[in-house]
């Protein structure tokens, strides 16, 4: 079993993983006041007194329509990223979780490539920040950027991340509301926790991979999903319908490492998620589903 570092296994994607390793490999967790990513002598330290197979980097810092981004969010990605790449003679090898907004999201992203990266600089301090973390990685014997474009499942901000939105109105008797379609590529958090593990045992040909499935879904068609899923017959509201830019990624170089892999089908995982969040209704606040301008 190697030993395994999780990075940020209190937030969405780190939960998941946390959840799917298990008892697979030793997982070492900590919280951040165990462990505080942004002191750098901190984590030099813990780094080299645990003296880790494997580090894997979920946390981050980001924004959403109900968070605005803080004003030093560059600062604090880049810092934990850098307190842990630093130190690569403390670790056998290091996952990173990159984005698709390396890519710059101001143009339709329509199954980018990885040759894509850097055509663009980023003009957003997320997209910006996960940018210089990929740099950097491009230079690194040890360090792989996973880049992420849309990852749905369980644990997510259901109050503004879709697929988990579509299913808490559904579950809460709401309608389903769309404040603009647009096509995502999105990836079941399932599919991402055993691509993680494929990552953890064996030894990649790349330093950065698009991690999605290459194929990119409207948001209505999602909806149209959920509805089906629910056995309900929940309202549909788009209240922008004309179409948003286009977020997808090619996902060739992964396939050509992981092959043969088979990913959740969307109409199962999407039941899937509305079936837990049917079991985890009494934790939901309607309040909270409400969206501005509905």
């Amino acid at each position: 079993m190697l030993k395994v570092l999780i990075t940020g296994s209190s937030g969405f994607i780190g939960r998941n993983i946390t959840e799917y390793l298990g008892d697979k490999h030793r997982l070492c967790t900590p919280s951040s006041g165990e462990l505080d990513l942004l002191h750098e002598n901190a984590v030099r330290e813990f780094l080299k007194r645990h003296k880790f197979d494997v580090v894997i980097h979920t946390a981050t810092t980001r924004s959403n329509r109900r968070l605005g981004a803080p004003p030093d969010m560059i600062y604090r990605n880049c810092r934990m990223f850098f307190n842990l790449a630093r130190n690569e003679p403390l670790f056998g090898k290091m996952l990173h979780f990159g984005s698709g907004a390396e890519y710059d999201r101001r143009r339709a992203l329509a199954c980018a490539a990885e040759d894509y990266f850097d055509t663009a600089v980023p003009v957003d301090d997320y997209g910006f920040s996960k940018y210089i973390c990929a740099k950097a990685i491009r230079t690194s014997n040890k360090i792989v950027n996973l880049r992420l474009f849309a990852v749905f499942g369980k644990y997510e901000a259901w109050d503004v991340r879709f697929i988990s939105n579509a299913c808490a109105r559904v579950v809460t008797g709401l309608p389903i509301v769309i404040r603009q379609n647009i096509k995502f590529d999105y990836l079941y958090v399932n599919d991402l926790a055993k691509i993680t593990l494929w990552f953890i045992e064996n030894t990649p040909r790349r330093r950065e991979y698009n991690v999605c499935t290459g194929t990119a879904y409207e948001l209505a068609d999602l909806a149209t999903i959920v509805a089906s899923v629910s056995g309900r017959d929940p309202e549909i509201k788009i209240l922008n319908h004309r179409m948003g830019l286009e977020y997808s990624g090619n996902n060739q170089a992964l396939l050509e490492e992981i092959r043969p892999y088979e990913f959740h089908d969307m109409q199962l995982a999407v039941g899937e998620l509305y079936s837990w969040y049917a079991e985890h209704k009494d934790s939901l606040d309607p309040r909270l589903l409400q969206f501005d301008g509905e």
